[in-house]
């Protein structure tokens, strides 16, 4: 099994925090369209943000990818994907740093994001180009001590609230080999954020769009080599989907642990509407999904931990877990009938929280692209 004790004190630690600090507050969180911000400071107090990595910046230790999965794994039973996504989102623009950016640079970031004192956001996506990050149009030219940005991003996690940001930039000519990772800061002057886009789901995340103004960035804040970002960003991109596949089929298995309780309640006919055969092999179905989803994505990560690349078993294990929070959701709202439709059901969440994960950190029909090329298509 790839969990021990110690993973389960991690769960356990989670559930606490999700129980006392999360719970009772999501659905005003949800419907205010935001969390607070004292919230990552709580996490980080409990360890939560520190997961993977290294001790000397105050994480837990890395190379223990099933430590994240078990943490993740809790984080999702508040219900509430855009929370998680939000809280998350250093997972996905620290990496970069941490590996990669110079020495001075990650020891000023990086604890202080683990402590949650301060919040990090991934900035690629631009509006003329999502799932195709080679064809991303912000640049970055260097001059002197500084390299002068301009461009716009879209669609970034915590865009609002971001204390550093992650950008991707062009610093060479077309396509991959041109482009660079830099660290861009709140305050800059030329750097702009827009208003909290408003989301089918996902609400309590702030989502934005951001602008580069003749910013003027350190050049000193490059993340590795120029021109080199994205192979940074790939291997950014295979933790980044193990995560929404755990996203998903979490949000399943929240969606058919709701429909369940409910099927056995309902009373239809003068008996429970789970005694009905067409409702039995319907959670049957919706059962048999999450495991499939939750087990080809423990194996992914298996192979992660075993210190291989596995870009085809995590585009499948997204794919798989997509397609089964998409289906289980869709289920567990025909159950509940009228009362799944209602605002401020958990299922009704789940559903149009769902959407967002088939699409995020590549779509399906990119990672069907990349599926085939590795299979030699």
């Amino acid at each position: 099994m790839p969990f021990d004790d110690a993973h389960s004190q991690v769960r356990h630690t989670v559930n606490r925090f999700v129980q006392q600090h999360i719970l009772p507050f999501v659905h005003e969180w949800e419907e205010a369209g935001t969390f607070p911000r004292e919230l990552y400071e709580t996490a980080g107090e409990a360890g939560i943000l520190g997961i993977g990595y290294a001790e000397r910046w105050g994480g837990s230790g890395e190379n223990d990818v099933f430590m994240k999965i078990a943490a993740s794994e809790e984080l999702m039973r508040s219900g509430s994907g855009g929370l998680v996504a939000g809280l998350g989102s250093l997972d996905i623009a620290l990496p970069p740093i941490a590996k990669w950016a110079k020495p001075a640079l990650k020891e000023r970031i990086v604890p202080e994001v683990l402590a949650g004192r301060k919040i990090a956001a991934l900035a690629i996506t631009e509006a003329g180009g999502g799932s195709d990050v080679a064809s991303l149009a912000t640049r970055a030219v260097r001059e002197g001590d500084h390299y002068r940005i301009n461009g716009s991003k879209t669609f970034i996690t915590s865009g609002i609230r971001a204390d550093y940001y992650t950008v991707a930039v062009r610093t060479g000519g077309e396509g991959h080999g041109g482009i660079s990772l830099i660290v861009v800061e709140r305050d800059t002057p030329g750097f702009t954020r827009g208003q909290n886009l408003k989301k089918m789901g996902w609400w309590a995340s702030d989502t934005a769009e951001l602008f580069f103004d003749d910013c003027l960035v350190p050049a000193d804040h490059l993340i590795g080599v120029e021109n080199a970002g994205f192979v940074a960003i790939m291997a950014n991109f295979l933790m980044e989907r193990l995560s929404l596949a755990i996203m998903a089929y979490m949000t399943a298995q929240l969606a058919y642990d709701e429909a369940l309780a409910y099927a056995k309640q309902r009373q239809a006919f003068g008996r429970p509407i789970s005694r009905f055969q067409v409702l039995k092999h319907k959670l049957v179905d919706m059962a048999s999904q999450v495991e499939i989803a939750r087990q080809y994505t423990y194996y992914a990560a298996e192979l992660i931990q075993a210190g291989k690349n596995p870009v085809k078993e995590i585009s499948m294990a997204k794919n798989l877990a997509t397609d089964a929070a998409d289906s289980v959701t869709h289920e567990a709202v025909q159950i509940f009938g009228g009362m799944g439709y209602m605002r401020g059901t958990l299922v009704e969440r789940l559903y149009r929280d769902s959407r967002i994960l088939s699409i995020g950190g590549g779509t399906r029909e990119i990672m069907n692209e990349i599926i085939a090329k590795q299979l030699g298509l």
